[in-house]
């Protein structure tokens, strides 16, 4: 029996120049004509899990302590966790070789019912202030953090990884089934500004950068 293929649910109107087979996925790694930025790129083939605990105080996953506060996130060993409420936090698998499902019932894996986007670069702010009236640049909280509620009317998961002038970032999930809307909604934002799909070595250049 053959594998599952697995399909992301985000489509770009621009040509793959590298793509690679992994886990199932097929994942753009580079497009034609990127250009200079802000990109777009779409890390749906990442793994993502729930987790859900009435004692999640004090819980380790992956080898990190999950932030005590709702809102505190954290970036360690290629995983970014982001305290969600005082049950449940969400695991974001960011580099290096896919992981395995966690073997606890408090996690779910919401790879494939979610969408995973990495927004970034110059003016970034400025294209996500049509989008949202959420404060990606609260200047009382430390980067990363976790923003909830409405991005282009939906419902969302949004981290601020960095607010940096020229190389801001920002990382958001939402519902599978608002892939379409949510990406025509970004990338008509950022059309004065020139934003671009790119591929996953996009982002992987950026994050090796802000994080070496």
């Amino acid at each position: 029996m053959g594998s599952i293929l697995r399909r992301s649910a985000v489509s770009f109107d621009a040509a793959p120049a590298k793509t690679e087979e992994r886990d199932n996925w097929s994942v753009v790694l580079e497009y034609e004509d990127e250009g200079a930025g802000p990109y777009v790129v779409d890390l749906s083939h990442r793994s993502r899990w729930d987790l859900q605990d009435a004692e999640i105080g004090g819980v380790q996953t992956m080898g990190i302590r999950l932030p005590d506060k709702p809102g505190q996130c954290v970036f360690e060993n290629g995983f970014l966790i982001n305290r969600m409420n005082r049950t449940q936090a969400s695991v974001w698998h960011l580099s290096g070789e896919t992981p395995a499902l966690p073997d606890d019932p408090a996690f779910t894996d919401i790879t494939d019912s979610t969408v995973f986007l990495a927004v970034f670069g110059q003016d970034l702010f400025a294209i996500l202030e049509k989008l949202s009236a959420l404060d990606f640049l609260d200047s009382s909280r430390q980067t990363p953090f976790l923003l909830q509620g409405p991005f282009s009317h939906l419902p969302c998961q949004i981290v601020t990884l960095d607010k940096t002038p020229g190389r801001s970032a920002i990382l958001m999930t939402c519902s599978r089934g608002y892939a379409r809307d949510m990406v025509g909604a970004i990338l008509e934002a950022g059309m004065e500004f020139k934003l671009r799909p790119a591929g996953e070595q996009a982002f992987s250049s950026w994050l090796n950068e802000v994080i070496s």
